[in-house]
């Protein structure tokens, strides 16, 4: 062990030095994420209390070590008590990391249910929408033309978005993983006018538009006859029902969920 410095008994070596920076950087980061509230306040106290602790230790205060290690029997349950709302905040923080999500995939079915059940009422209430659902190319300029939205796919929560009176139902949403993340986006309008008979309007063009550019699937929901179509590829396929859309996403997204491993196992199995 690498020795940089010694002051007495006291010793420091560079596993010490890493060790202080991270509980140094944690510490910061907690009272950053806590900063404004009463909970800084309590924090505060903590520390006070764990470096006190420390210093009873390291000068052998009998008396005080004996106080401050009652009051450590109880601050597991008091932190926990005291910390409830930044607790909750602080998992929210940390579920949103797109990291987290990385090693913690979401349940794609669960997704697409909400996704299918918001779109089948729609069409039959004929409120129009336009979701998008990015797969490989990235669509970070589409995604910061809208408002973030950052929430958990729900039904509800689509409903909301493209309710005739809402100021975001104007746009397209865009879905990633398990979160909205955004709404009211602009997407580029394809060239195309007409596709056989078919007159398209600003909603069938921008979700054209963005198919003919990108790999995301874009679900379309007619306000005039609450048609549900999806573009993909460049191609619009129009008139499904609900449980078409639901085996499309199905087939299209779990593919693209699954690892290399398991695409290996069913290519061996069907030879």
């Amino acid at each position: 062990m690498v020795e940089i410095l010694k002051i007495g008994f006291l010793r420091l070596s560079l596993v010490d030095l890493i060790d202080i920076l991270i509980v140094s950087l944690i510490i910061r980061q907690l009272y950053i994420w806590m900063r404004g509230t009463i909970a800084a306040q309590i924090f505060l106290g903590l520390l006070f209390l764990v470096f006190l602790s420390f210093v009873s230790e390291m000068l052998n205060l009998k008396v005080l070590n004996w106080m401050l290690k009652f009051v450590s029997d109880v601050w597991v349950l008091a932190f926990i008590i005291l910390f409830q709302p930044e607790l909750r905040r602080l998992l929210m923080l940390v579920g949103n990391n797109p990291l987290f999500r990385l090693v913690f995939k979401p349940n794609v079915t669960a997704v697409i249910d909400e996704i299918v059940e918001a779109v089948a009422e729609m069409s039959q209430k004929q409120i129009g929408a336009l979701i998008v659902i990015p797969r490989q190319t990235g669509i970070r300029s589409i995604i910061e033309t809208g408002v973030p939205i950052q929430a958990k796919v729900t039904k509800e929560l689509l409903m909301t978005i493209f309710f005739p009176r809402s100021p975001l139902h104007d746009g397209a949403v865009v879905i990633s993983g398990d979160r909205v993340e955004a709404a009211a986006c602009t997407l580029p309008l394809s060239a195309q006018l007409k596709i056989g008979n078919f007159l398209l309007g600003t909603r069938h063009r921008a979700a054209l538009g963005l198919s003919e550019i990108s790999d995301a699937i874009v679900i379309v929901v007619s306000e005039e006859t609450g048609t549900i179509s999806i573009a993909e590829s460049g191609k619009l396929t129009r008139g499904l029902s609900p449980e078409g859309l639901r085996k499309k996403l199905l087939s299209e997204l779990q593919a693209q969920d699954k690892s290399p491993k398991e695409i290996f196992e069913e290519v061996s199995q069907s030879e």
